[in-house]
């Protein structure tokens, strides 16, 4: 782990520097502690919305991807359910450049109906093609809310629907930015070529004289323990029919995460795993078939999800897959398989630090979900894993009483 500094300014911004020796280019990473789960189940898809206008233009900077060009960088920003990412590479003589432009939308932003409206068309527009208008792109408009009843998590970043993002109004966003995108809710990291003072006095210089702001305290809605399956069938026109399943798990903080997170690489990645063997090679049900964890900060979903050969049936092929999952819960390991899946993810974690922007993006959310220093900490609860831990872990999580099943039929 390459060591780094952290520390706070008065306005509450959390700030972490990690240099990386011989990089000539600095990451510039700002991760704001909001996400669709901080949205109200009547307008969604806000926290997605933003992720596009923060780049429409602040009265300060028009035209914010121009002074990046200029600047010799690139830049992009992500947003989940949990969290909204914002990230600007430049050659490191650069650095204050990208600096003054993430402090400058901090700040405030243009807010005029114009800007809004594009980017509302923006938004639209990629809800119709990616999930709308795409094969299998509304797997997850359907999957969220047969899994989740109460708490947010129940709709995905882009929103519920459509209506959403089209009835917003200028206020409510302005009311949604200064509730959420400030100081005191944010955690800003830089990677890469730079020196650790001159940073510090730029940042002070540009994020020092922000105000706190009132941040939107958080009022989730937990949700109720599911004590019975949850079944739903629809019919698209696609390429192949699909099944997920979906458990209830642990959130990425809980002590156990390590555990989920190895199970389904065991179960589904890659093809060694025990449901690809099975399933896709020897019977050949699937085309294909995997396993992931969703890792949300709140207790998320662990997931199965195949594509079936053409004239399977589906119900044949969800007892197929219980079947493999019932052989892994009564006989446990394969020689060696821990192992193999244990190496992969350390292959995985040391990749992670290798480029200064998955190493920033992975400090400051650490650093949201409990402290930066964590990330590194990890590493040692994955290797005390053990096949008993594992195992215990699997009876509890895969019980079909917990599942929720989406059967996703090829039109006919």
């Amino acid at each position: 782990m390459i060591p780094f500094e952290k520390y706070t300014l008065e306005n509450g911004l959390r700030v972490i520097l990690c240099e990386v020796p011989g990089s000539e280019v600095a990451c510039v990473n700002l991760m704001y502690d909001v996400g669709a789960r901080d949205e109200e189940p009547h307008r969604t898809g806000f926290a997605h919305l933003f992720e596009h206008l923060m780049f429409g233009g602040t009265p300060n900077v028009p035209m914010f991807d121009e002074l990046v060009d200029m600047a010799g960088g690139q830049n992009n920003a992500f947003t989940s359910n949990d969290l909204t990412n914002y990230y600007i590479n430049v050659p490191s003589t650069n650095l204050e450049t990208a600096l003054f432009l993430e402090s400058d939308r901090m700040k405030g932003l243009s807010f005029t109906q114009e800007s809004l409206d594009v980017q509302k068309q923006v938004v639209i527009e990629e809800f119709k093609q990616r999930y709308l208008n795409q094969p299998y792109g509304d797997i997850f408009l359907l999957l969220r809310p047969l899994a989740y009843k109460q708490h947010p998590y129940q709709w995905p970043t882009i929103g519920k629907e459509i209506a959403h993002i089209e009835q917003a109004d200028l206020q409510e966003v302005k009311d949604f930015f200064y509730a959420h995108y400030a100081p005191n809710n944010a955690v800003l990291c830089i990677t890469g070529g730079f020196d650790n003072e001159e940073a510090k006095t730029l940042i002070e210089k540009h994020f020092g004289s922000i105000p706190k702001r009132a941040v939107k305290a958080r009022n989730l809605r937990p949700e109720p323990v599911q004590t019975e399956k949850r079944e739903l069938d629809v019919v698209r026109p696609v390429p192949a029919s699909a099944m997920y399943l979906a458990f209830p798990m642990v959130a990425r903080s809980h002590a156990d995460y390590p555990a989920y997170d190895i199970l389904s690489d065991v179960l589904g990645y890659g093809d060694a795993c025990r449901l690809h063997e099975a399933l896709v090679e020897e019977q050949e049900i699937f085309g294909s078939i995997s396993c992931f964890v969703g890792g949300d900060k709140d207790p998320g979903l662990f997931y199965i999800a195949g594509h079936l050969n053409e004239g399977v049936n589906m119900q044949d092929a969800e007892k197929a897959v219980w079947d493999v999952l019932e052989t892994f819960l009564e006989k446990g390991f394969k020689e060696g398989e821990l192992n193999r899946a244990l190496q992969k993810y350390l292959t995985r974690f040391v990749a992670s630090q290798v480029q200064s922007f998955h190493l920033a993006v992975n400090l400051c959310y650490y650093e949201l979900l409990t402290q930066a220093e964590d990330f590194e900490k990890v590493l040692n609860d994955y290797k005390s894993l053990t096949e008993e831990k594992i195992l215990a872990v699997a009876k509890e999580l895969l019980q079909e009483r917990k599942s929720n099943v989406l059967r996703y039929q090829k039109e006919a």
